[in-house]
């Protein structure tokens, strides 16, 4: 696993678990009739602080769901998680939907609802408090999800990004 400015590059080793958040039948209409497709957006990530999300369509819902995976498994983000939930609180809104992450303590479980959920299980967050505000539509939702925790820094880059130790990051 190679990361580069956040993207991650992953091996073929690597097991990523996919999940899949929403399935929607999307409809076209011709001078024939109607013609039924689906599209899905998928989650995939190791459990590890590795997360990635796709969007498939196709005119059946196991191709629409095998093409959000590899669409997914090309945009994947390194996360930083400690102790099973993230390092502070943030915010961060994609479209409609704005979300809120707080770290909790050792036991709380995932509170977070629908798409929310989905992202944080598969990065491997165990303990976390999440809020939705505003759109509840599931695809900005996991785009917002995914940039708040991508935005998450950890106290070992703060301190190599201020050229200090980590004991500084926390006396200052």
């Amino acid at each position: 696993m190679a990361v580069q400015n956040n993207k991650v590059r992953v091996s073929s080793e690597t097991e990523l678990k996919d999940r899949l958040v929403a399935i929607n039948r999307v409809t076209k209409v011709t001078k024939g009739g109607r013609t039924f497709s689906f599209s899905a957006i998928v989650v995939v990530g190791n459990e590890d602080g590795v997360i990635g999300y796709g969007l498939g369509k196709a005119s059946e819902v196991t191709a629409a769901i095998a093409k959000g995976v590899e669409s997914a498994k090309k945009n994947l983000t390194k996360v930083p998680v400690l102790k099973g939930t993230v390092p502070h609180e943030q915010t961060a809104k994609f479209g409609g939907a704005e979300v809120f992450i707080k770290p909790a303590a050792h036991g709380t479980g995932v509170v977070a609802g629908g798409a929310m959920r989905a992202v944080l299980e598969s990065v491997g967050i165990t303990d976390v408090l999440a809020k939705a505000k505003g759109s509840s539509n599931p695809h900005n939702l996991v785009k917002a999800t995914i940039l708040a925790l991508s935005e998450m820094r950890d106290a070992r880059t703060v301190a190599q990004n201020r050229g200090i130790s980590i004991e500084k990051v926390f006396k200052g």
